[in-house]
């Protein structure tokens, strides 16, 4: 009980960081932040395939499953944002 409670904790200090930075940051700097985001979310869709195959219980099996899913669609609608973003900045014919 100790240890999700302490879990809990970062998890929501996390959540109130992230929301702070990302309202703090310049709309100059959203690109090049989805960028890197996008990388760091293909680093995660990594490890939540090696968690997802570990195959140890049940339970983590399927929560490796759901966070595969939610790792790939946030992947991919980071690249079609991206892809969008730079879209404006192209010369228009």
């Amino acid at each position: 009980m100790e240890t999700f409670v302490a879990a809990l904790t970062i998890f929501v200090l996390a959540l109130f960081v992230g929301f702070e930075i990302i309202t703090k940051v310049p709309p100059l700097l959203h690109t090049p932040l989805m960028s890197g985001s996008n990388a760091i979310s293909g680093v995660t869709l990594v490890g939540t395939l090696v968690t997802a195959g570990a195959g140890l219980t049940t339970m983590t099996t399927i929560l490796g499953f759901l966070a595969v899913t939610l790792a790939t669609a946030n992947v991919v609608g980071g690249f079609l944002m991206t892809h969008r973003m730079l879209g404006m900045f192209r010369k228009k014919d």
